[in-house]
């Protein structure tokens, strides 16, 4: 399994919910009495599932050091061997988990397990991740590097549209899979988090930390380099168009919020596929 720090987490998940609950009506949170976040990391899921459901919400993690910011009860454990009984909620839900599992079949095999109505997944695609920036080179150097990146991942980070297929192999029913598209915009005023991101486009240093991934994925140490000269020289651009306030840049990560019930559980529902955001 793939492992993140909590500021990676903290800083890829800012705001996701802030104005789109309504992207979760399919989970009908305030039917819920008992729910769990899988691999919740540092609790951004949670707090949303907590707020919107009248029953109790459990957090679980495998990464002890992510749960202390957590604001729900916490278990540390694995999503393929989850340690609860068989039918302990009515909502098992996951979050970016599945792209970083090597076998994500069997943890939507456990959510079935501990589920006695619906299961859900919040997966991306990350392969079609997009990119505009006031920076004229930074969407393109941006599909350079995630081409590289994604080659060397021995995870599927691009699931998210095909999670459906992982339920029925679980024996759900799938019941739906809509499209909610994430972005997340850096613009005046900027804050600590944008001018460090700025800072490490201008040395080259998260492409250095990425080396090894685009190497196990094929990249030559001359094509690397060549990458990390162009981002280092657009990383400049981008901290004079900061200075002078005029630096923005969208980045758009799609989403897709799979629904699964455990079959005998409720209604059967025809299957529906919603691609709009």
């Amino acid at each position: 399994m793939r492992e993140f720090s909590a500021d990676y987490l903290r800083e890829t998940r800012r705001g996701m919910w802030a104005d789109s609950r309504a992207a979760l009506s399919d989970l009908d949170l305030p039917a819920r009495e008992r729910v769990l976040d899988v691999g919740c990391g540092t609790g951004e899921l949670t707090r949303v599932l907590a707020a919107e459901t009248p029953g109790d919400v459990v957090g679980v993690d495998a990464d002890r050091s992510l749960l202390a910011g957590v604001d729900a009860p916490v278990v540390r454990g694995d999503a393929r061997r989850l340690p609860f009984p068989d039918d302990s909620f009515d909502l098992v839900v996951c979050q970016a988990l599945l792209i970083n599992l090597a076998d994500p079949g069997a943890a939507v095999r456990e959510f079935a397990r501990v589920s006695r109505d619906l299961v859900a997944a919040v997966e991306p695609d990350n392969g079609a991740v997009t990119v505009e920036s006031t920076a004229g080179s930074e969407a393109r150097l941006a599909r350079r590097a995630r081409r590289l990146y994604l080659g060397g991942v021995a995870t599927d980070v691009t699931l998210g549209a095909d999670a459906a297929d992982l339920f029925a192999d679980a024996g759900l029913d799938v019941v739906s899979t809509h499209r909610y598209d994430h972005e997340r915009t850096v613009e005046p005023p900027y804050d600590a988090s944008d001018v460090e991101a700025a800072r490490r486009k201008a040395s080259g240093e998260g492409l250095a930390t990425d080396r090894e991934t685009m190497l196990a994925g094929g990249a030559t140490p001359e094509e690397i380099d060549d990458l990390r000269a162009d981002w280092r020289a657009m990383g400049r651009t981008v901290v004079d168009q900061m200075q002078a306030g005029r630096y923005r840049r969208t980045e758009t990560v799609p989403f897709f919020l799979t629904v699964g019930r455990v079959p005998g559980a409720g209604p059967n529902t025809d299957a529906k596929t919603d691609t709009g955001t």
